[in-house]
């Protein structure tokens, strides 16, 4: 077996990517570097350039995968409109993330609350709400949000948006559809964070 058709780099990507193919069918107990060299057509021992072991891998599937998200609600609270319309957009890209890629997002909040997790998955893990507290934070100062820190009122929202995903994809919704409990949620959330009357 020869490692030659990932030249340049190209193997760590490879490897990452079946990594997450195997998370999502398997959970992280189905990893294995030895597997992932084997389905790839690489020697056993090529992973390890990449990977010291194998949780080096599930660190760097970590990363990969808040790197993804915070991209993905950067993106939504970066569209144009006032700030409950980009928290909206945000919350919606929070729940389609995590409905999308629930092993994976499961590994991600794992390996953050890790006693050994890095300094870089932790502020990554961090980046999403940072950007949930500045819009709240946005929404403050033009008097749209109620008073309070913006950082503790995105954890509840996240929480919330959170739940709801975990719900659903536990088939606990009963009957309501995802998109119409997402919608109210976040009515319900926005309701919460604007200022008393």
């Amino acid at each position: 077996m020869t490692d030659s058709p990932y030249h340049h780099g190209n193997l760590r990507t490879a490897l990452l990517e079946r990594a997450e193919s195997v998370l999502a069918q398997y959970g992280a107990d189905g990893l294995s570097l030895r597997a992932l060299a084997r389905d790839l057509g690489v020697s056993h021992a090529a992973p390890a350039r990449h990977f010291r072991d194998r949780q080096a891998l599930l660190d760097a599937l970590a990363v990969s995968g808040f790197t993804r998200l915070n991209t993905a609600l950067r993106g939504a609270g970066g569209t144009p409109g006032p700030p409950s319309a980009r928290l909206t957009a945000l919350g919606r890209a929070y729940v389609e993330f995590a409905v999308t890629h629930p092993p994976l997002l499961a590994l991600m909040f794992t390996a953050k609350h890790a006693e050994d997790s890095s300094a870089e998955l932790r502020e990554l893990g961090h980046a999403g709400l940072e950007v949930a507290a500045g819009l709240i934070a946005e929404a403050q100062a033009a008097g749209t949000a109620r008073p309070g820190d913006p950082v503790r009122l995105a954890q509840v929202a996240f929480s919330t948006l959170h739940g709801l995903a975990t719900l659903s994809l536990g088939g606990l919704l009963d009957d309501t559809p995802l998109d119409e409990a997402l919608d109210l949620a976040l009515e319900v959330l926005l309701a919460g964070i604007a200022p008393a009357p």
